[in-house]
């Protein structure tokens, strides 16, 4: 099994590395704009806890959107199901993550926790229960990497240039939607997304989710089962933005994307996989992490539905 995985692994990198050309690097945040984008790597953690990996998958940026997915699940944990989507939806927006049209047109809340505006009204909830500090040490044992810490040239970066979602945070204000101030809600928010991660780091949060919530190698139950099974479903439907649809057809797996580059997915009680690959598609989704997903759900048999699982 173990040569045959790392086939597959570097199989998919080395046909992956073609498609980075197609793709551009997430230039409205300056310093996401300086990453190679000819960076890829994966990494496939499997239930004992063994990683696979293969080309860039030790090169540390920025999760970025995947910090949703965490913020969402502590919001359910710390203020429970009523709470954190009593004014945040559950449904696929269809449009940009950063968009604000529907918002201010069609909805008086948020369409999900996985764009933007549902991700800063989390991180309102958040800012008034918990710390940043509080939040990066759960991050890093959900990752299973205490190596992770802030970067700040990036938060920065993204604090320099953060108009558009100070944009959303003041509209979800004036819907009285914010539990606490614009400004509390946009730091936390940011400073989640610009924790340093790896395609391995990824990989070990990936698993946690497959394994209802449980660290493998400890025993310790860091989610409950129900929380984990939202925080997935939530992905599936939302967490490739407005490519979701689509990426559910084709991969089948419960992702989440984010502009640094990386993709978490969530074999359930199979494995967890992480994906670095900074060129993006014109949705922020890595364009050559999504083909490495393709090719692994096809060659694994990953799909959800698919029909037998093979012997690799």
């Amino acid at each position: 099994m173990e040569e045959r995985l790392e086939e597959i692994l570097d199989h998919a990198i080395e046909n992956g590395r073609g498609m980075t050309a197609l793709g551009k690097t997430a230039t409205y945040i300056p310093e996401l704009g300086h990453v190679n984008k000819e960076y890829l790597g994966v990494c496939v953690c499997t239930g004992d806890g063994t990683y696979y990996e293969s080309g860039d998958s030790d090169i540390r940026f920025t999760i970025q959107s995947i910090s949703k997915v965490i913020s969402l699940a502590v919001a359910l944990e710390r203020c429970g199901f009523q709470k954190t989507f009593d004014r945040v939806g559950m449904e696929p927006s269809g449009d940009s993550f950063d968009s604000l049209v529907r918002l201010d047109l069609a909805s008086d809340h948020p369409s999900n926790p996985m764009i933007n505006s549902g991700a800063i009204a989390v991180a309102s909830h958040l800012s008034c229960e918990i710390s940043f500090e509080r939040m990066l040490a759960f991050t890093r044992k959900l990752c299973m990497d205490d190596e992770i810490i802030l970067d700040e040239k990036v938060y920065h970066s993204e604090m320099g240039h953060i108009s558009r979602n100070k944009a959303i945070a003041y509209l979800l204000e004036s819907k009285g939607i914010l539990e606490n101030g614009v400004e509390e809600s946009l730091d936390l928010y940011v400073r989640m997304c610009s924790l340093c991660v790896t395609a391995r780091s990824l990989a070990g949060f990936g698993l946690i989710l497959a394994s209802d919530g449980i660290n493998p190698l400890t025993g310790e139950r860091l989610l409950s089962s129900k929380v984990v099974q939202t925080v997935k479903s939530i992905m599936l439907t939302c967490g490739m933005y407005d490519g979701s649809g689509r990426f559910a057809v084709e991969v089948g797996v419960p992702s989440k994307s984010g502009v640094g580059g990386g993709i978490l997915s969530v074999v359930d009680k199979r494995m967890g996989i992480g994906i670095f690959g900074p060129a993006l598609d014109s949705k922020g989704n890595s364009i050559a992490g999504q083909y490495v997903l393709r090719e692994l759900s096809d060659k694994m048999r990953l799909h959800m539905f698919a029909d037998h699982v093979p012997e690799y």
